[in-house]
């Protein structure tokens, strides 16, 4: 029998925040990758390694966490006012499944650099040296980010000494603004209310906030949970009926905040919405052995995905995080003290990260005008990625 060649596809390695993923040319993809349906997912799947019954990506370029199983497509935007397109998937790591459903605001700190260095930015508005200002169109949720990328002599600078808890080494600061990003039209609250209540059948009733801003997100008490909210991943992570049963959570709040009809539907829709929980401020230490101290965050936040702690906090959550913050009466708020904010500092189990978030009260309906972050982004390699052709 005749096995054809692996085919060679352009592609960079690159991290963006906390998360790194495999980013792409649109116009370098396979013809009949160059759309969205099966020969796209059965390609980047395979570039990733999933599904792996391992659980370790060993025949691919994921990471085999929900931080590293990412793939990123960008193309140059027709969206008037725009630089560029970016499309984020959300590789499951077990399941034959792409997640199409969110953004990836980590590897949204990596874009405007492969945008610039892949010529996807008109060179009038990339500067030999200063602040180049890439306006990125989100396709997954139809929204505007503005990325500021520093330039130097004439190429993205990506050394530097900015430090991002999470990260191992410094590099260069990127500033992103998530404009107006709550996710659809309308108030960012799906039920109108900043506190609901979640009834999970066999496992209890929990006060929830469920907002839409960044990306879908159930905001808990941690102490209604039966946590601390200083809780590293080890705690959680190593327990498979914990994850179980923050899964099942998950899965009714998707229904209440009506992102599915039936709980069965969220086996496929892992990435949205997200599971947090929040408690007040306190010490605690980090996994990297930094000791957090009260008075350096404003509240302690732990966040799931795709089934797991995560090791930081994605940086959807991260603006879900200070927009439900800045409003006054959310779950989130309370934890933080109650009073009226423009920005919060959190604790999250690689430490501390600052985010700034405005919103405000129109007609009744509380709107998200932006939020605002600081990350960081490198390549890490470059060239071309190898599939097999089946």
């Amino acid at each position: 029998m005749a096995f054809k060649p692996q085919i060679k596809v352009p592609a960079t390695y690159m991290r963006g925040g906390t998360s790194k993923g495999v980013f792409f040319n649109l116009a370098d993809l396979p013809a009949t990758a160059q759309v969205a349906g099966e020969a796209r997912d059965n390609l980047l799947l395979r570039v990733i390694g999933s599904p792996d019954p391992y659980a370790k990506h060993t025949d691919g370029m994921g990471g085999a966490t929900s931080s590293t199983s990412k793939t990123v497509i960008l193309a140059k935007s027709d969206v008037p006012d725009h630089d560029v397109d970016y499309l984020f998937g959300q590789v499951a790591i077990d399941k034959p499944f792409i997640d199409w459903s969110g953004n990836c605001g980590n590897l949204t700190a990596a874009v405007g650099a492969f945008a610039i260095s892949n010529d996807l930015v008109d060179a009038e508005r990339v500067p030999e040296n200063g602040i180049a200002v890439v306006r990125i169109w989100q396709a997954n949720i139809k929204k505007t980010i503005i990325a500021h990328i520093p330039m130097t002599n004439g190429e993205v600078q990506e050394t530097g000494e900015f430090e991002l808890d999470g990260v191992t080494f410094p590099a260069a600061e990127v500033v992103v603004e998530f404009m107006d990003p709550a996710d659809g039209e309308g108030d960012m609250f799906p039920s109108g209310n900043l506190i609901d209540s979640l009834e999970v059948p066999g496992i209890g009733t929990f006060p929830v906030t469920m907002i839409n801003a960044g990306i879908p997100t159930l905001f808990f008490n941690a102490e209604d949970l039966g946590y601390t909210g200083t809780e590293l991943q080890e705690s959680i992570n190593s327990d498979p009926a914990v994850l179980e049963r923050f899964e099942t959570i998950r899965a009714h709040g998707a229904v209440k905040m009506g992102l599915i009809k039936d709980i069965e539907e969220a086996k496929v829709r892992q990435h949205t919405p997200k599971i947090a929980f929040a408690a007040p401020a306190q010490a605690y230490t980090a996994s990297s052995g930094k000791a957090i101290a009260e008075s350096d965050i404003d509240v302690c936040v732990r966040a799931l995905s795709m089934g797991k702690l995560h090791h930081a906090m994605m940086g959807t959550a991260a603006v879900a995080i200070a927009t439900a913050a800045a409003i006054p009466g959310t779950i989130v708020n309370l934890a933080a003290g109650g009073t009226e904010r423009e920005s919060v500092t959190f604790g999250h189990p690689s430490g501390t990260l600052k985010v700034g978030a405005a919103a405000k009260l129109v007609d009744g309906k509380w709107l998200a005008e932006k939020a605002v972050m600081s990350r960081s982004a490198r390549v890490l390699m470059e060239g071309s990625v190898r599939v097999p052709q089946n």
